[in-house]
């Protein structure tokens, strides 16, 4: 009999593992609820032109499409979201007349990354996201509420000790602009800082001068 191995990359839980996880989800959702935060949902898929204008490689977008059109021709390109950030931005485009602002939402939801499988990154993982959305100007008061949030939800966890690391992509922005750079090329070159960890200095380096140039 041929041995059976699971897909790289995309993870399956044994029944006490999956207990497990739903008792954190459980202790994380009373924590953002305490606060305030509704659950919200979007599909799993997205239009690819919706996706793409975050500027994530196309190569790593899992496409969706049946095996056959209909006879009408080609339907939309459509792709399994990356992220809860992109469909966030739509959601709230396409509904902001239904919404009440400050809008609070929670979302918990599988996410899909066409990335080489490494220990602790996964093709297939679940962002548990909390956001909170102004029509206008957003209190900085917010941004420490969000902060208390997630160190309720360490606790109730039993997490003790962590690091939180905060940035601002406004600090990023103001580095490149005083050093002559157009703002417009701004949003690639902090995508290819963003993978420092990840491919080291040298290979910031190369794919700035290569790509970015």
């Amino acid at each position: 009999m041929a041995k059976i191995t699971n897909i790289s990359g995309f993870p399956e839980y044994l029944p006490e593992q999956k207990r497990i996880e739903d008792e954190i989800i459980r202790k994380i959702r009373r924590v953002y609820e305490s606060h305030g935060f509704a659950a919200m949902e979007t599909p799993a898929v997205e239009l690819m032109s919706t996706l793409l204008q975050k500027g994530l490689p196309d190569k790593e977008l899992y496409t969706l499409r049946r095996l056959r059109e209909d006879d009408a021709g080609k339907e939309a390109e459509l792709a399994l979201h990356f992220d809860l950030t992109v469909p966030l931005a739509r959601y709230v485009a396409q509904h902001h007349a239904q919404l009440t602002f400050p809008f609070r939402r929670y979302c918990l939801q599988k996410v899909w990354r066409g990335e080489r499988p490494q220990k602790g990154r996964y093709r297939e993982f679940a962002q548990f996201d909390i956001d909170i959305l102004a029509r206008d100007t957003l209190p900085l008061c917010c941004d420490a509420e969000v902060l208390t949030v997630f160190c309720k939800a360490f606790k109730e966890m039993n997490v003790v000790k962590f690091l939180m690391r905060l940035n601002n992509r406004k600090v990023l922005a103001g580095l490149y602009e005083s050093l002559g750079i157009p703002s417009e090329k701004s949003p690639e070159i902090i995508r290819v800082v963003d993978k420092l960890n990840k491919i080291g200095p040298s290979g910031v380096s190369q794919e700035l001068t290569s790509v970015v140039g």
